[in-house]
Order: structure tokens, then sequence, then C-alpha cells
């Protein structure tokens, strides 16, 4: 998808977005402008505004369309026996291309993105180039064997060695493989799928 420019989305959705506006140079340059026009602090945003602007912070970090955000909320929604916020959190943390990303092989999602779409990795030892494909617990992730001498992989381990992978995944850089041992629980504090089901419930 379409993105446009990263650190104008940041100063408006929030640093969490982009990994490209978690640094020190995105905090220093929204401290050198200041608290808005004339020094005086910005508008507070309605209940709906509030709701936009959640449900936008979820489709740029994942990197997702409004369709496919629709969709995911669909789903959980209508899902039985589960609280739907969860299961939102649950779905998108399971696409492949975030998984990929959670186990640090790729600084950005988008990066990951591109790597899973370019035929990169498998999944239980089948070739897959889909992004939005939902890994299961007992899905074994790994890089496929003809990618591994590319340079997208180089010294995993000396790049992994201050990288926490999620309790709900497993990787063994030594044979570049994962496996997924559950499904993620929601601990995410930047985003608030609560209020994305708000705005969808309308």
């Amino acid at each position: 998808m379409k993105n446009g420019p990263k650190y104008k989305i940041c100063r408006r959705l929030g640093s969490g977005v982009f990994e490209k506006c978690q640094t020190q140079k995105f905090v220093i340059s929204e401290s050198n402008r200041g608290r808005g026009k004339n020094g005086k602090k910005p508008k507070q945003p309605s209940e709906y505004g509030l709701q936009l602007i959640e449900k936008q912070k979820i489709r740029f970090s994942y990197g997702i369309s409004e369709k496919q955000l629709s969709n995911y909320v669909k789903e959980a929604t209508t899902a039985k026996g589960v609280v739907a916020a969860d299961r939102l959190y649950e779905n998108l943390e399971r696409r492949l291309d975030n998984v990929v990303y959670r186990l640090g092989l790729g600084h950005t999602r988008a990066l990951t993105r591109q790597m899973v779409t370019h035929g990169h990795f498998t999944v239980n030892g089948k070739k897959l180039n889909v992004p939005s494909y939902q890994v299961k617990t007992g899905d074994v992730v790994a890089v496929r064997e003809g990618s591994r001498k590319s340079v997208l992989f180089a010294d995993v381990t000396a790049k992994l060695k201050t990288y926490t992978i999620p309790n709900w995944l497993s990787f063994t850089p030594e044979k570049l493989e994962a496996a997924v041992k559950a499904y993620p629980k929601n601990t995410e504090t930047f985003l608030n799928f609560n209020t994305v089901l708000e705005f969808y419930s309308r």
C-alpha cells in the first residue's frame, strides 16, 4: 500500500506507526516544532476523530488496506467465544509478514512484506509468497533453502543478540527456522483495538 510521507503521518498518528519515526531524530524534530501554531495546543479531536485516528494507526502499522482491515474486523466480531479486540489483534499478528518482522529478520514490516512476496520463506516446508497468510500453532516458518545465502540473512545470529522475540514464537538462527508455539496475546499499548471496533460498529 502507498503510505505517503512517513514523518507527516507519524506527526498525525504517533511515532509507533512506522519504525522510521522511532528514532532520536524524530523526537528532536518534533520537539523543535513546538506545540503548534502560535505556541497553542492543537484542538482535541472528537470521539469520531479519535476512532478514525486509531483505525489509521492500525492500518499504517500493519501495512494493510482499508478493505483488509474491514475484513479482519468482521471476522473478529463474528467469531464466537472470544473477545473481539483480542481476536483482531491475534489475526493481525499471525500474518506471515508480521511473523517474519517479529522474528527480527527485517527491520520494518514493509521490508518483511517484500521478503515474503519475493518467496524467501516457507511454512511447513511449502514456499509461500502471500504476506497475509495466517500462521497457526505448530507451524514452522523457515527461510527457503535457495535464499539462505542472500545478504538479507547475513549475520542473523549477531543481529539478534540484542533483539527480543515474542514468547509465542521460537527461533533457531543456525537453522533460520522458527516455530509458532502459541497464538499471540494482546499486550499492545500503542494501538487501541476496542476503539477501532467501535468505529466499525457505527
